[in-house]
């Protein structure tokens, strides 16, 4: 009890029968606590205090009871002089006594004082420290604020890989991607909704009088160049034709495309592992550069969908020419991804749902048909409701887990709807005169009070849900019990979201206008089994687009309003990410893009400024944009190389130009979901510009061992050629 009120309040007069100076190390007559003759000062003295209070608490909470010595016994082992110390002490504090001088025996250990020493020292250097650097500190420290000892272990994982991460980096990419492809063996199924590919006879191919209402209105691309680290800049300037790309770089193995409009939606199609089939992007841009839509209203029209060859692109195989296949949709907004037999491409629009079947060669020139409907997804049910109540679709996610047959929505008025793509009930399955299918929601909630930006599935339990809203909540569902969601969590207003498969939280990219300053970009957000407080994975700042993660890689990547695509290695997630050193030295950039003047000076030799316009036709009459891209193939000495020192310059000290047309600005990103494209991303923005990169130094350990046998099994089962096999329904497109 001494002790303790000792630790609250050293002021507080002792009791007559114990001397407190002489615990606390002053002689008789000497000075007070205020200046011990020790040599330790008071507040010194209360943490020493403190520090054996907790030592002596865990003694009398010990189990362990350690016999006590014997008289006349030798001396122990210097590791065993602790527990003598100890047994002594208990001995003497059972005996009743009231003699002063037993108190000498308040002597801390070693142990003790040199913990003391060390926490004074942190307590004095983290003074002064600014936000910015505390965020950088703060995985060091445990809840609370108190010094964890973890965050100053030395790391199991000793040395360095071959691609230049730490092995502590890279140990977590081992494990998930093992744990993927376990995951994908049992949740994952080949193939998918064979009684929906439809035959290529009904397909009508348009002519260009009968496309035009359905093309972008820019026929060609802005200015552009791209430099790349460790190969000189010859400062050429491109300017590539709609639905057209550029040859991929030898080396780098970059590609980079025009698709005539501004990017919003972006996705790979899914294919199985081992297959070695071509690789697929499905792009939908905007009619014109300037196009804007009001989120409160419903929009309808001629909608493009584009579907880009890229190849096989395993590390053997290198790229192929990126070669365009453009689907005509009708529909109010394409958002979402599917799965479906490879290499075929359930893509989804807002009450349009209409897979599309690709040719295995690659077409001279782009072909642009008018495909089937299939089935058309209502809101409401048969008897009420109407398709406007529940406004614009602006997110859409498919069941991860066989049989891939549920679809989630979430709508502008806060309402998810989920489907079953393959029921047969007479409520929610009506058959239409054309032959095609409206189906009608199972389930439906409130998820938000205000428009669902983000949805997403838990991809090791289909049960679970987590929608992202405009009301700056983010929400994690069990869909077996609906009343209430299983955490909310009112953060900043959050862009979209990304679900890891090893994980049970979230990565979230977020607006900046609610941010506190230096706490804007890209976090993890635990959904609240663990009680995990947010980890700050990349500090940006301006508004983060677009975030995507890849299961195989452990890696996300995110595209901003100032045209940087940075990815990062996250930790392992399962353990408090708190407790992680250095998370600066996990990030680094893909590319960066810069918005420049065409023209080097102007009058009387002055620097020539941007124009400060939101018009297209101005913007690119006066400017180009550069791509300054990271050698992806190492990331030996990371924090040394010029793109990530610019990338930590643009974090610190980045200014923000909003009143001009972004031009540079990326508004998706996405890994590929598939073994055989392992570690590609592509990425478009405003400027209607895709490009695809490949993460080669991250992904090459992996691929190296996991290609091989799913190559074997695939072949096993479905014949000696791979990716030849094919549904009976698939019909493939016929040649121009």
């Amino acid at each position: 009890m001494l002790l303790l009120k000792l630790s609250q309040d050293l002021e507080c007069p002792a009791p007559e029968s114990i001397c407190v100076q002489k615990m606390l190390g002053s002689s008789e007559g000497g000075e007070g606590p205020e200046n011990p003759p020790g040599g330790r000062p008071k507040r010194r003295a209360a943490k020493v205090a403190l520090l054996y209070l907790q030592e002596l608490a865990e003694e009398l909470t010990s189990v362990y009871q350690p016999p006590p010595p014997t008289e006349g016994a030798q001396e122990p082992e210097p590791e065993r002089v602790q527990k003598k110390r100890r047994s002594r002490r208990r001995k003497e504090e059972e005996t009743d006594s009231d003699d002063p001088g037993q108190d000498a025996d308040f002597v801390p250990s070693k142990e003790v004082l040199l913990q003391a020493e060390e926490e004074e020292e942190e307590e004095g250097s983290d003074m002064g420290l600014s936000e910015v650097s505390e965020q950088e500190l703060e995985p060091l420290r445990g809840h609370g604020g108190k010094t964890s000892s973890a965050g100053r272990s030395k790391p199991q994982c000793r040395g360095v890989a071959p691609n230049g991460f730490h092995n502590s980096i890279m140990a977590p990419v081992e494990k998930c991607s093992s744990l993927t492809c376990s995951l994908r063996d049992q949740k994952h199924s080949q193939w998918e909704f064979p009684d929906w590919i439809p035959s290529a006879h009904k397909w009508t191919c348009l002519s260009e009088s009968e496309a035009a209402p359905y093309l972008p209105a820019e026929e060609k691309s802005p200015l552009f160049s791209i430099q790349r680290e460790g190969i000189k800049d010859d400062g050429i300037l491109y300017r590539v034709n709609r639905f057209s790309s550029l040859q991929p770089h030898p080396e780098r193995l970059d590609v980079s495309f025009f698709v005539g409009g501004p990017v919003w939606a972006l996705e790979w199609c899914p294919c199985p592992a081992g297959s070695v089939a071509p690789q697929y992007v499905a792009v939908y841009c905007h009619g014109s550069m300037g196009e804007t839509h009001s989120t409160a209203g419903l929009h309808r029209g001629p909608m493009l969908l584009q579907l880009w060859g890229l190849g096989t692109l395993q590390p053997e195989q290198g790229l192929v020419k990126a070669s365009s296949i453009q689907a005509v949709v009708v529909g109010r907004r394409w958002l979402g991804r599917g799965v479906g037999p490879a290499p075929s491409l359930p893509a989804v629009p807002f009450g349009v749902l209409r897979p599309l079947v690709l040719a295995d060669e690659s077409f001279h020139k782009h072909l642009i048909c008018k495909v089937q409907c299939v089935a058309m997804l209502q809101v409401g049910s048969v008897q009420a409701g109407n398709s406007s109540e529940c406004g614009q679709c602006f997110s859409l996610s498919w069941m991860p887990s066989k049989p891939h047959h549920h679809l989630a929505a979430g709508f502008y008025d806060g309402t998810v709807a989920i489907w079953d793509l393959l029921t047969k009930s007479l409520l929610q399955c009506v058959h239409q005169p054309d032959g095609s299918l409206k189906l009608y929601p199972f389930q439906c909630f409130m998820a938000h009070d205000q428009a669902v930006r983000s949805i997403e599935w838990c991809k090791a339990d289909s049960n679970f849900l987590v929608t992202a809203g405009s009301d700056r909540k983010i929400k994690f569902w069990d869909l077996r019990r609906l009343y209430e969601p299983i955490n909310s969590i009112k953060r900043f207003l959050s862009t979209e979201v990304a679900w890891l498969l090893p994980y049970n939280g979230v990565t979230v990219a977020q607006d900046n206008c609610y941010a506190s300053y230096g706490l804007c970009g890209i976090h993890y957000i635990d959904a609240g089994y663990l009680g995990f407080k947010a980890y700050f994975v990349a500090p940006r700042k301006g508004t983060v687009w677009s975030i995507s993660g890849s299961d195989w890689l452990n890696t996300v990547a995110a595209g901003d309003i100032t045209g940087e695509l940075v990815a990062a290695v996250l930790p392992d997630l399962a353990v408090n990410p708190l407790n992680v050193n250095a998370p600066r030295d996990r990030r680094f950039p893909v590319y960066k893009a810069d918005l420049l003047p065409c023209s080097p000076t102007g009058p009387e030799g002055s620097v020539q400024a941007l124009p400060k316009t939101r018009l297209y036709s101005e913007m690119v009459a006066k400017s180009y944009i550069q791509f300054r891209d990271m050698d992806l193939r190492s990331f030996k000495n990371l924090p040394s190389r010029e793109p990530v020192r610019r990338m930590h310059t643009q974090e610190a000290k980045a200014e923000l130009i909003l009143d001009r047309l972004q031009l540079e600005s990326l508004h998706k990103v996405r890994f590929s979901p598939n073994l055989d494209s392992l570690g590609w991303l592509v990425s478009g923005g405003q400027a209607g510009i895709v490009r695809a990169h490949c993460l080669a130094g991250l992904a090459a350990s992996t691929g190296r061992r996991l290609l091989p046998e799913c190559q074997a099994r695939f072949t096993a089962l479905y014949g000696d050629k791979p990716g030849s096999p094919s549904p009976p329904q698939c019909s493939p497109l016929p040649a121009e």
